[in-house]
């Protein structure tokens, strides 16, 4: 065998087979376990037997039904996943559940799929689900589909009721702009088409549902795309002196190597590939798609789990509050404004909010409503998101892995969809509950300019950040105590005698961190409009967590204070200091920085 016919014989390939329920996927997928010789030795017989002692016929679908509940049912409830080769290549294949029930395992089985198989029942012909499969297919990408028209011996291998089902579908499936590479009758049980040309069925000249399989191409367009690996963590080790900070995740699209100049977004931060490592394996220099590997930098940076890591070279990702989508819904609750919701990306979790419908799809007659106000159990939406914090994503035609997503309700997935583009930010959620804020403001028969008389100074929200061990709290402390000695209405605020500890790491504690934020701004609106310079500290927070604060302390301000954080980009800081500075000389510097904004009302302590 040559070295190009080994590679291909280890070639793989992820197929979904989907359609109504009891329109015979398993029994297509029992068959070419059987057919393809991939079942282990005596597993034939061994269902057969079973069969014979509990005097049921035998079914090429009780070689996948293995759990018991699915047998008692009669009705696949999870994405069974199971493999079988040709001589070509090596597949991995999803028997997706029909029943309406389970459409959302159905969307897990197909989110990896490269091909699909789509079941239809000759005799039942086009169901419900069936419609609801087909747009899901379309909706997540799948370009190469092949219909089976399942159960032909039930109507004598009629040539005419096939044609009418091809007819009927491919007519449905035009609307949604999907085009099945090919139609396929089959009589699954009986073997006919499966892996050999019936004899039942002269009529029909085209390929079997084996030879469709290998007809398929496998895209090569994940290697060919831009570099994105989605950060899942960062590991530091301090063992016998390694200080390595190793970034890890899975590659999603592209390649990268040592030596490459990498962007990481939201952050935007910049730095260059050093090493590249692995667990128990050979020393490499490069990435590639569907590795999980971990990469070191030349450059020690701060960033969070959930950014996306590009190469600087090629094209960007979007970076976005906003963005257009399509979205199946399957919770149980409707999916409503006004509602937090979990979406999940990549490796980004993030809180979101349904900004607006745009219209509502029925996926199963094709008819759209503009003027629906929420999405129902299994309502298509197309849909405008606005995420709590800036998310990094592609659009679904440019990179799919990246422009793919679910939404959590109460601990479950409630929907899937995909991107379709960024959308301006303007007159946000956030903004508008800010704005809303302010307009129903009671305020007292105290002025703010008669408090800063009495206490001789504006109330301001000062904020000191830096790593920790960088003299933070410290210095936060004797700022308020050198006011407060002065003369001043001052107060320090522990971050932790309300949220504990709010600098939690990791992709999970993000929208938890998000919330603690917005109620210390909240907070500090309070205590800065009775007067107050209220103080603070913070750790790890980025650009985007201080305008926010910024806005949620309006009309008030805010004054920055930053030991050494590295953390905060772009973002503008009134006093900068190296970390553990001097105490008394660090006082000083913040005491001047107020001064020079006019806090203090005779401009001098």
């Amino acid at each position: 065998m040559t070295e190009t016919a080994v590679r291909k014989s280890e070639e793989r390939m992820n197929l979904v087979i989907v359609g109504h329920v009891d329109h015979g996927k398993s029994t297509v997928i029992g068959r070419l376990l059987a057919d393809t010789g991939s079942l282990p030795e005596g597993k034939l017989e061994q269902v057969k037997a079973m069969c014979e002692r509990n005097s049921r016929p035998f079914e090429y679908a009780f070689l996948l039904d293995a759990l018991k509940n699915e047998q008692s049912q009669g009705i696949t409830i999870d994405t069974a996943r199971c493999f079988f080769k040709t001589d070509k290549r090596h597949y991995i294949i999803n028997d997706a559940p029909g029943h309406i029930e389970f459409l959302k395992n159905m969307i897990t089985g197909a989110a990896r799929a490269e091909a699909a198989l789509l079941v239809i029942d000759a005799e039942e012909g086009i169901q419900e689900n069936s419609k609801r499969h087909g747009y899901m297919i379309s909706m997540l990408g799948i370009k190469q589909i092949a219909v089976l028209v399942n159960k032909m011996d039930l109507v004598d291998y009629s040539q005419e009721v096939f044609e009418k089902i091809v007819r009927e579908y491919n007519d449905f499936l035009g609307h949604l702009g999907v085009h099945p590479m090919t139609f396929i009758p089959v009589a699954a049980r009986e073997g006919d088409n499966i892996a050999t040309i019936s004899p039942h069925m002269p009529w029909y000249e085209g390929h079997t549902v084996l030879d469709q399989v290998d007809a398929f191409t496998r895209p090569e367009g994940s290697l060919a795309k831009p570099f994105r690996l989605p950060v899942q963590d960062i590991y530091k080790f301090t063992a016998q002196g390694d200080d390595r900070r190793i970034i890890s995740g899975t590659v999603e699209t592209g390649t990268a190597k040592v030596g490459d100049h990498v962007i990481f977004y939201p952050s935007g931060k910049e730095t260059i590939i050093e090493s590249v490592e692995r667990f128990n394996a050979p020393n490499s220099t490069e990435v590639k798609a569907d590795e999980a590997v971990g990469v070191t930098m030349t450059t020690e940076i701060y960033i969070k789990p959930g950014e996306l890591m590009c190469r600087a070279d090629e094209l960007k990702p979007k970076v976005g509050r906003r963005f257009r989508a399509n979205v199946f819904w399957m919770g149980r609750a409707p999916m409503i404004p006004g509602k937090q919701y979990k979406l999940k990306i990549g490796a980004t979790k993030v809180a979101t909010e349904l900004a607006s419908i745009e219209s509502v799809l029925d996926a199963s007659e094709l008819e759209t409503n503009h003027n629906k106000q929420q999405l129902d159990r299994h309502d298509v939406g197309e849909i405008i998101l606005e995420t709590h914090r800036p998310v990094a994503f592609d659009n679904r035609n440019d990179i799919e892995p990246t422009g793919r997503f679910v939404i959590v309700d109460d601990f479950e997935i409630a929907g899937a969809g995909v991107i379709l583009e960024k959308v301006a930010e303007t007159d946000s959620i956030f903004d508008r509950q800010i704005k809303q804020r302010e307009f129903a403001w009671e305020a007292g028969e105290v002025s703010a300019a008669e408090r800063e008389q009495r206490f001789n100074h504006k109330g301001k929200f000062i904020i000191v950040t830096g790593e920790p061990g960088s003299g933070r709290r410290n210095l936060a402390k004797k700022v308020e105590k050198h006011l407060f000695d002065q003369g001043f209405n001052t107060y320090y605020f522990g971050i932790t005698n309300q949220f504990g500890d709010l600098d939690q790491h990791g992709a999970a504690g993000t929208i938890q961190r998000d919330r603690q934020i917005e109620i210390l701004g909240e907070l500090a609106r309070i205590m800065t409009d009775a007067g107050l310079l209220f103080i603070t500290i913070l750790t790890d927070i980025d650009e985007f967590d201080l305008n926010k604060l910024r806005k949620l302390n309006e009309p008030n301000e805010v004054f920055v204070v930053s030991l050494g954080d590295p953390a905060l980009g772009g973002a503008v800081i009134d006093v900068q200091l190296e970390p553990s500075p001097e105490i008394e000389s660090a006082v000083e510097k913040v005491v001047e920085g107020l001064t020079s904004q006019q806090v203090f009302m005779d401009f001098s302590i």
